[in-house]
């Protein structure tokens, strides 16, 4: 019996494909070079002109066909001065793509055969290309905290309103608001509080749009000027989850992929670098009805980040 594939056809970006597209380290350097100048022509210093420009011999640089003067596709991207060959940053790439909970550092140095030193670092340096600095243009948003990190053994087995960590909590809190239907920003904060809270909102929400959450003291104020949104509660203390359109799921549902994925896979991840994991699985949520491949969209982000 065949089997039929969940993933549509446009959309599969398997290892086969990598290797046919990316089979050594010239063809990852032709690949920045294209995408840094569609145009073919590279803008010469010297010349001060663009210029067209030819594979320098042993060297990851191209150099000016009329003054002889070089540059490199990978200066001002996370591969600039990097002893890794590129083909093993496009590898790390594609693994790191390839899956939708995340993958360790460890595993990366066990697939491309560096030291962990090497890998921790690549596996940093590609998380700052899935960082974005969006915000939510879609009619109903739902917000909510979470709180992640170590147990706190003071906290109640009950949730409730009351069943959140206080300030003297090892667990980090991080804010996060999602559209219905779309894309999600998260975000570690510093505390729950409204003057906290509040300038996120202001900032990554339409003012017109409606804004469901659930009793949390602090969103008491959100419908009232200057603030002006329509503001929908659901009484989760009371074991009301879902009253008719009203509800939280969409935000804790990404809240449980997150959860989920850091304790499957990395099992546990500081209040320093929390933010860059939460930047890695907004990126992957937020692409989720894409129409390119995750490497694909992932491999776009490279010349966006030029510094």
């Amino acid at each position: 019996m065949k089997v039929k594939q969940s993933i549509p056809k446009h959309l599969r970006f398997t290892l086969e494909h990598f290797n046919a597209q990316f089979p050594d380290n010239t063809s990852c350097l032709e690949f920045l070079k294209e995408q840094k100048y569609p145009s073919g022509l590279i803008p010469c210093a010297k010349c001060e002109k663009d210029r067209k420009h030819h594979r320098v011999t042993g060297r990851p640089a191209y150099a000016c066909d009329y003054c002889g003067s070089m540059i490199s596709p990978m200066a001002g991207t996370i591969f600039e001065k990097s002893s890794t060959s590129l083909r093993t940053w496009f590898y790390a790439m594609y693994l790191m793509s390839a899956t939708r909970c995340g993958i360790s550092a460890k595993q990366i140095q066990r697939e491309t055969g560096v030291t962990y030193k090497t890998a921790w670092r690549m596996f940093k340096q590609i998380r700052t290309l899935m960082s974005e600095d969006i915000s939510l243009e879609g009619s109903a948003v739902e917000i909510d905290e979470t709180y992640v990190g170590g147990k706190n053994k003071r906290l109640s087995k009950r949730r409730g309103s009351t069943g959140r960590p206080g300030a003297d909590s090892p667990k980090t809190p991080v804010f996060g608001m999602v559209e219905r239907g779309g894309r999600v920003v998260a975000q570690v904060v510093p505390d729950a509080k409204h003057k906290t809270l509040f300038p996120i909102i202001h900032e990554r929400i339409l003012p017109a749009s409606i804004v469901y959450s659930d009793e949390f003291p602090v969103y008491d104020h959100l419908g009232e000027t200057p603030h002006g949104y329509d503001h929908r509660r659901i009484q989760h203390a009371e074991k009301v989850y879902v009253m008719g359109d009203i509800h939280t799921n969409t935000i804790e549902g990404f809240w449980s992929l997150v959860k989920r994925g850091i304790g499957g896979v990395y099992h546990s991840v500081s209040r320093k670098y929390l933010q860059s994991y939460l930047d890695e699985y907004s990126f992957r949520y937020n692409r989720r009805f894409s129409n390119e491949p995750m490497f694909v969209s992932l491999l776009d982000q490279i010349s966006e980040r030029v510094n």
